[in-house]
């Protein structure tokens, strides 16, 4: 697919999604760039959040719907760790619970940093929830993260005096079905700016990223005999970070085979409790192997134990290679690189799982641009109704 020319993948419905998938690495040092050119500003309305918070931690809730949502969900376990916890809190909450049920979600005397996710903006929940924590929460900043200057979000952040707008590379805005380099950028742009660790770093992680991120892209033969295998249910675990980054990948799944595939994600320990029953002979299990040991022990085992059941289709882990590996197949990347952590590390695994999605996408049939034959499922969410708020 990545090879192929356009007329080629234009005939299989699938040119947007192919080159979208393609020019990641590309757009992760572009969003680099933009950070780097908005980072004193950035910094300054941060610094101002922390001002109005009168010695408070500030509640940092990351929101959005769907793939945006699941930013937050892949970020929030690493910025807990690495983010500055004695300013900020950290949570990821979709903007579908908080519209339907803000009282649940927002707290009026904590003040909040409200972190909108969004592809185009033009989501009826981005808007409304926006809306509703201006109405709830006493001490309430916005910030967008987003991938379209003319989306209605971006041009609402643009004219409060509590909001601030952070743009991503424009060909971040996917044109495609699923979000794909939106996701990946979105992830990045929050990583770079609540992300502690000196810059250096993670410019370090990102050239590194881009890196594997190209190697994935050489290696879709490997990954084509892997979907060739007879399966209909697809499960992703992971841990930390990759638990959150398990979710969007078993979306693209369920996305670009318009639910031809069955889809099922959770944490890697969290799996033998009960999910362990979606498997049988017609499963393929991938499992994202965390870099930090105590933990890379805990998604090791779950595949080793599915391995040694002997039910699956096929148990693959995506890792970069440890001390300890798995004995079973490994979608391994090259082992003359920097161990990148969990956050960090999503971005290169979530092209395996898109390039999964793709190829399994054509594989039953469907045309990844637009792969609801229906139309009932659409790129920017329709027919949502929003009630006031009192």
């Amino acid at each position: 697919m990545f090879t192929a020319e356009k007329e080629e993948l234009e005939q299989l419905g699938a040119e947007i999604t192919t080159r979208e998938i393609r020019q990641q690495p590309e757009l992760w040092q572009e969003t680099v760039t933009l950070y780097r050119k908005n980072q004193v500003i950035l910094e300054n309305f941060l610094k101002e959040v922390q001002s109005k918070a009168e010695g408070k931690r500030t509640r940092v809730i990351f929101t959005g719907a769907g793939t945006s949502q699941y930013v937050g969900d892949t970020v929030v376990p690493y910025l807990r760790a690495h983010g500055n916890t004695q300013a900020f809190t950290f949570e990821s909450i979709g903007t579908t619970d908080i519209v339907s049920k803000p009282e649940d979600y927002l707290i009026k005397e904590e003040p909040t940093l409200l972190v909108s996710l969004a592809r185009s903006g033009n989501s009826p929940e981005s808007l409304t929830a926006v809306e509703v924590a201006n109405q709830v929460v006493e001490t309430i900043h916005h910030l967008a993260i987003t991938c379209a200057e003319e989306g209605l979000l971006a041009q609402r952040s643009q004219k409060e005096d509590n909001s601030f707008l952070f743009l991503m590379p424009t060909r971040s805005n996917d044109g495609g079905f699923a979000m794909t380099g939106s996701f990946s950028c979105m992830t990045l742009g929050t990583l770079l700016l609540f992300d502690q660790t000196a810059f250096e770093q993670k410019q370090e992680y990102v050239s590194v990223l881009m890196e594997l991120g190209e190697e994935v892209l050489s290696r879709e033969e490997e990954l084509n005999k892997i979907v060739n295998l007879g399966f209909e249910r697809i499960v992703y675990v992971g841990s930390g970070s990759l638990a959150g980054l398990a979710r969007e990948a078993q979306l693209k799944i369920l996305e670009l085979t318009a639910g031809k595939v069955a889809t099922i994600f959770d944490s890697s320990m969290g799996f033998r409790h009960g999910p362990k029953s979606f498997i049988n002979e017609k499963t393929v299990m991938f499992g994202f192997v965390n870099n930090a040991p105590y933990t890379r022990d805990y998604d090791l085992d779950i595949l080793e134990e599915v391995h040694s059941d002997e039910i699956v289709a096929g148990v693959f882990a995506i890792a970069q290679p440890g001390k300890r590996n798995f004995s079973g197949s490994t979608i391994e990347y090259s082992a003359e690189t920097v161990l990148l952590p969990d956050g960090y590390l999503a971005l290169a695994d979530i092209v395996v799982a898109q390039t999964v999605a793709l190829l399994t996408s054509i594989k039953v049939g469907n045309k990844p641009d637009t792969p609801s034959p229906t139309g009932t499922v659409n790129r920017v969410v329709k027919g949502v109704t929003i009630y006031d708020y009192k």
